[in-house]
């Protein structure tokens, strides 16, 4: 696991705010993420707000949460409001949309040529990389080296980047990815069939797994390596 990350992970209090209801354009349920936090949380809110009351239904996930909480003046929930806070995941969880995950990787595969596709999307698209800076999953960086005007000290700072930013794949001669269609491809790759495919062949089910997978995996982990060296 990155040091870096590891450290501000280990000193970070996780607050999860489970979803009330669902949007037209929602389809968590169909990929199994949502719409109530299941794990990896200290403290996990369900909101119940009607005509007659408005209040939260707390649940302890780890010890840290429960230091914090024993700090608060708060009641115990009733059977009662344990079933309204069931019922509004529940509520939450018809949704409109679905994605069809049976074999995506090699349906991406195969359209991976298709340029209307991603021409039209990338129409639609103002690469503005917001969508990946709140994006739990996204986690691209890029390295930038610093020094003074007197030239007497220089950093290497490696700082969080978007792939949808054309620096982002920018090596000598220019970016490889220039267009927004491909960079939208780069990410849909990235996220759905790339690194979904090595927690296939490694036979891991999250990410949290697939540490010493450069062990396991030597060569295919020393391609991504020398890969990443040409974003740098």
């Amino acid at each position: 696991m990155d040091s870096g990350y590891a450290s501000r992970r280990e000193e970070l209090l996780l607050v999860a705010v489970n979803c009330s209801r669902s949007a037209a354009t929602c389809f968590c349920t169909s990929v199994n993420t949502g719409p109530k936090a299941r794990n990896n949380f200290d403290i996990a809110l369900t909101e119940i707000c009607n005509d007659n009351e408005h209040y939260f239904v707390l649940e302890i996930g780890t010890e840290r949460g429960a230091m914090v909480v024993e700090g608060l003046d708060l009641q115990d929930a009733d059977c009662g409001q344990i079933e309204a806070a069931a019922a509004v995941s529940k509520n939450a969880s018809k949704q409109q949309r679905s994605l069809n995950t049976y074999n995506l990787k090699q349906r991406i595969y195969d359209n991976i040529a298709n340029k209307a596709y991603f021409a039209d999307v990338a129409d639609r698209c103002l690469n503005c990389a917001n969508c990946t800076m709140v994006c739990p999953t996204c986690f691209c960086s890029t390295v930038e080296d610093v020094t003074d005007l007197a030239g007497e000290s220089a950093q290497r700072v490696r700082y969080w980047d978007s792939c949808f930013n054309a620096s982002h794949s920018y090596i000598v001669g220019g970016s490889v990815r220039q267009s927004g269609d491909s960079r939208y491809r780069q990410w849909l790759m990235h996220k759905l069939a790339i690194a979904g495919a090595i927690l296939v062949a490694a036979h891991k089910s999250k990410i949290s797994e697939m540490r010493g997978l450069d062990r396991q995996m030597p060569i295919t982990m020393a391609a991504f390596f020398i890969a990443s060296l040409s974003i740098i």
